[in-house]
């Protein structure tokens, strides 16, 4: 069974940078999309940012221009680079890998912007 290791998550202050990994311990073929969901406390899990493979990518509107996501085939792995962190970033990061098949979620990861 595939796991998605994620990593990078922490506590930065506003304005800061940050950038998460989620790396696929073993090969996923088929893959449709890869991407990143984020719940608040209190909050349902959202959608943050996505990957069409091949390069479409989808962005949530409060996220627009300040984050990326991008991937390494070669290392299996999928990358949030947040910039200008603000404090309503604040949550529970996850990532998403789906597969025609199937999706596989990483275990998540928090992210707490504060001063």
């Amino acid at each position: 069974q595939v796991q998605l290791v994620q990593s990078g998550g922490g506590l930065v202050q506003p304005g800061g940078s940050l950038r998460l990994s989620c790396t696929a311990s073993g090969s996923i073929v088929d893959i449709v999309t890869m991407g990143w969901y984020r719940q608040a406390p209190g909050q349902e899990r959202a959608s943050v940012a996505l990957l069409i493979l091949p390069e479409t990518t989808q962005y949530e509107a409060s996220v627009q221009g300040r984050f990326t996501v991008s991937r390494d085939n070669a290392k299996n792995t999928v990358y949030l680079q947040m910039n200008e962190l603000k404090p309503e970033d604040t949550a529970d990061y996850y990532c998403k890998i789906r597969a025609v098949d199937m999706g596989y979620w990483g275990k998540g990861t928090l992210v707490t912007v504060s001063s």
